[in-house]
């Protein structure tokens, strides 16, 4: 039974093996997530592109060497955080996942979020801000931080968006800045999110 997964290892190996959806099909390699288990900031994003397939990572194409930028911009590494998508196998051509798709992932994610408890979830796109947020658009809601459900949560737009509209480049850089604010922040308990709010100024 999936719910006696107890450790990343497991989920990864529970992703790469999973038929739940049609993307096991045209999938190369499953793309499960990477990074440490005492990781403080999780990043997802939407779903694996043409060099994720290849080689089993996350963003190890365009989008992923301007999201190691990002992570520079606030003295991080990528070795220090954690990062997946809100769907483990890429979609044929690119397209956008699918609900169904988004569906048969839900509970890898969860679980994901459930070992790393981390202090602050980035979401990279507009899928995987619908997760938290369903329904709210990103131009709304990027570079804000919000407590949902108890965790802080971070939307910005994907990191893809700016090789494709330039203007959001510094956009992007500048919403990433929070990240850095959440993390020194000198209390963050998510149990009292009225005070968490005050001291990050979300409210």
């Amino acid at each position: 039974m999936y719910t006696s997964i107890n450790d990343l290892k497991q989920v990864g190996r529970a992703v790469s093996v999973c038929v739940e959806c049609s993307l096991s099909e045209t999938r190369n390699r499953a793309v499960p997530g990477e990074g440490p288990t005492n990781a403080q900031v999780l990043f997802v994003g939407e779903a694996p592109g043409y060099n994720e397939d290849m080689q089993g990572k996350p963003f190890v194409g365009r989008a992923g060497t301007f999201l190691n930028e990002l992570l520079k911009s606030v003295q991080l590494e990528r070795g220090e955080v954690f990062i997946t998508n809100i769907v483990k196998c890429r979609p044929p051509n690119n397209r956008d996942p699918e609900a169904t798709e988004i569906a048969a992932c839900k509970k890898y994610l969860d679980k994901q979020i459930e070992l790393l408890e981390p202090k602050i979830i980035v979401t990279l796109g507009k899928h995987s801000l619908n997760k938290f947020l369903p329904g709210q658009k990103i131009g709304l809601h990027h570079g804000k931080s919000q407590v949902i459900d108890g965790q802080i949560v971070l939307p910005l737009y994907h990191p893809a968006a700016a090789l494709h509209n330039g203007s959001l480049r510094n956009v992007i850089l500048n919403d990433f800045k929070e990240v850095r604010k959440v993390l020194n922040a000198k209390r963050i308990d998510t149990t009292r999110e009225k005070d968490i709010g005050e001291q990050l100024n979300l409210f």
